[in-house]
């Protein structure tokens, strides 16, 4: 008798009246970090606090509650990721889990480096190509393209990874100036 009188006509948003800054943590030009380090179940509770305004960004890093170093970075995890890792327990319960959500910060780290280091022998016009793709959020399989050399890189790159199209695209960029120089030759001659 009671279903339809007091469910929820629409969902609650936290700060609904509230312009949030786009610059601040959490902003379309800062967003919240992804959620690393953790068990499935923390996951969700994480995910439900972000969702619902409950949610609270570190300002600094916290004190590790085993080795007491100030190595903790993001919020409501107790260990920092090595003390997890070694352990091999999840940082916001520390309970020992045998599946833990998210890559290594020094994993995406080397990978950042790597990306940045391909990105850079590319020329200009694909260096930008390339990091507006990034900030849209299509790079998914780029990342994966420099990491994997059996993989294709999508319709975006003929190349398997982006040292490939950085070299092809030299090669086609030096045929294009000669063909340009024969073609001023032939100007100057008519």
């Amino acid at each position: 008798m009671m279903n339809g009188r007091h469910q929820n006509k629409f969902a609650w948003k936290p700060n609904l009246g509230v312009k949030i800054n786009e610059t601040e943590v959490g902003g379309r030009f800062r967003p919240l970090s992804e959620i690393t380090g953790v068990c499935p179940r923390c996951k969700e509770q994480i995910e439900w606090k972000r969702r619902y305004g409950k949610y609270k960004t570190l300002t600094e890093p916290t004190k590790c509650q085993r080795c007491t170093k100030r190595a903790v970075r993001q919020s409501h995890h107790k260990l920092c990721s090595a003390c997890a890792k070694e352990q091999g327990v999840c940082a916001k319960c520390c309970c020992r889990v045998e599946r833990i959500v998210g890559k290594d910060p020094s994993e995406v780290e080397a990978e950042q480096k790597k990306l940045q280091e391909a990105i850079k022998n590319a020329r200009e016009r694909d260096r930008r190509t390339l990091i507006r793709a990034m900030n849209a959020g299509k790079a998914t399989g780029l990342a994966k393209a420099a990491t994997d050399k059996d993989d294709k890189a999508g319709d975006m790159f003929p190349s398997a990874s982006l040292e490939e199209y950085a070299e092809a695209s030299r090669d086609d960029n030096d045929d294009y100036e000669e063909g340009e120089e024969e073609e001023d030759e032939d100007h100057v001659c008519n």
